[in-house]
């Protein structure tokens, strides 16, 4: 199989490394050999998070400059500044919701303008897939499964050779049963407005 090179950035709290171990473990599932990778920052404060899932027979997890299959940015200013990991061939996944940074809340910056980044993004790739995963997350009954809708709208994209039922198998065995139907909801509403 041809390897394809994933990569998962945001802010602490959203569910990054979460959703790279399931994309991991599902690949396991599925037979596939994968490496993942991943970076904290300063995730506790509100850092950036990227972490890096290699499918196919690479050696090493480490997505270079121009590397990425798939970028999936779980928040839109960091999936700006994630984009030298693209190339022309890249599809980008994308939350269109930001979250303000401490900065320009207290005034000492400027957060950039959602259209402006979005077009930036999409003359760049070959695919851009925006959708806003929080008010998704909202509606499958928790503002926390926004990583949810992200593997839901992946799953959609049929840019890995992952099924939909075996990252949901996955999910399974990551995620509390009690929650299980809030972020199952969540994985439906992330693949079904991947389509549009």
């Amino acid at each position: 199989m041809d390897i394809k090179r994933i990569v998962f950035v945001g802010v602490g709290g959203q569910g990054n490394l979460l959703s790279s171990r399931v994309l991991g473990e599902a690949a396991l599932l599925a037979g596939i050999p994968v490496n993942v990778s991943e970076v904290h920052g300063m995730a506790q404060r509100g850092g950036v998070v990227e972490s890096a899932v290699v499918l196919g027979g690479a050696l090493s997890s480490i997505v270079s400059k121009g590397e990425a299959d798939v970028l999936i940015g779980f928040e839109p200013s960091e999936t700006l500044r994630a984009m030298e990991k693209c190339s022309r061939e890249t599809t980008v996944i994308t939350n269109v919701t930001p979250l303000i940074p401490f900065t320009v809340a207290v005034g000492k910056g400027v957060y950039p303008n959602i259209k402006e980044v979005l077009n930036l993004i999409r003359k760049k790739v070959k695919r851009l897939i925006a959708l806003n995963a929080d008010a998704l997350a909202e509606k499958a009954g928790s503002a926390m499964a926004v990583n949810i809708v992200m593997l839901g709208a992946l799953a959609q994209s049929n840019t890995i050779p992952i099924t939909a039922d075996q990252l949901k198998e996955a999910l399974k065995e990551n995620l509390s049963q009690k929650l299980w139907d809030i972020n199952l909801k969540a994985f439906d509403l992330g693949y079904e407005a991947a389509k549009k």
